[in-house]
């Protein structure tokens, strides 16, 4: 089984850019939408949207951005996870690419609500303004409710690879655990989104606090620390 020559390399690299994803998240959820949309009021979030178009569209484009880098950290963790169970680092991959893919195309509905403020076209003709911004808030929610989804597979993804890390004798199996209980968190409070989103609502604040510190810990664990080295090769020849 071949490896890359320098796993440090990778794991620094894989850091870095998942401290991007960390902070591209922060901004476009609590920056950018967190400050513009207005709950429960299709109006006011309308007008903060047509009046500063522009952070709207920063805000996906940094979403977007957040979802290249995933792409290459799945590549990192993979490689870094692979000598431990190449098949269940397989299986990361495979529920990473899914969510990212699900996150990817839930990112053009926040088109919607900024087309909508953008004049009025002759194919809206027979829509008033309420209606426009109905439909434009709309989108934004169902956007929510997507992100929730994909969530479903991150959660997934956080259980097994938090496994791999407790297994691999090259990372802090405290990291592990920590990442197996975001994982947890992450499926909840996708699944209270959709049976119970009242409930979810009111504990998302205390189910994402976990997944925040195990996530922030591992980027900066991998930038700073990286993998002993010693123990990565010792895994890939048993492997």
């Amino acid at each position: 089984m071949t490896t890359p020559p320098y796993p440090q390399n990778h794991a620094r690299l894989g850091g870095l850019l998942y401290l991007v994803i960390i902070a591209a998240g922060i901004f476009g959820e609590l920056f950018v939408r967190g400050s513009m949309v207005a709950s429960g009021d299709a109006a006011a979030t309308a007008a903060h949207i047509a009046a500063t178009p522009g952070l709207w569209r920063t805000g996906i484009a940094v979403d977007l951005l957040m979802h290249v880098c995933d792409v290459f950290v799945m590549w990192v963790i993979y490689l870094l996870l692979r000598p431990t169970s190449a098949r269940l680092a397989l299986l990361v991959l495979l529920l990473n690419l899914i969510q990212t893919a699900v996150l990817v195309a839930n990112k053009l509905l926040l088109l919607v609500p900024l087309f909508l403020s953008e004049g009025h076209p002759a194919y809206l003709a027979g829509l008033d303004a309420p209606q426009l911004q109905a439909l434009g808030y709309l989108a934004i929610r169902i956007h929510e409710y997507g992100f929730g989804v994909g969530l479903v597979f991150f959660g997934a993804v956080c259980l097994v690879e938090g496994y791999l890390i407790r297994r691999s004798g090259y990372l802090p199996r405290l990291i592990g655990t920590a990442m197996q209980l975001a994982g947890a968190c992450y499926v909840v409070n996708s699944t209270l989104l959709l049976l119970m989103p009242h409930l979810q609502g009111q504990l998302f604040p205390f189910l994402m606090l976990p997944c925040l510190v195990a996530e922030l810990s591992f980027a900066l664990w991998l930038l700073v620390r990286g993998v002993d080295v010693q123990a990565f090769h010792k895994a890939l020849a048993r492997a």
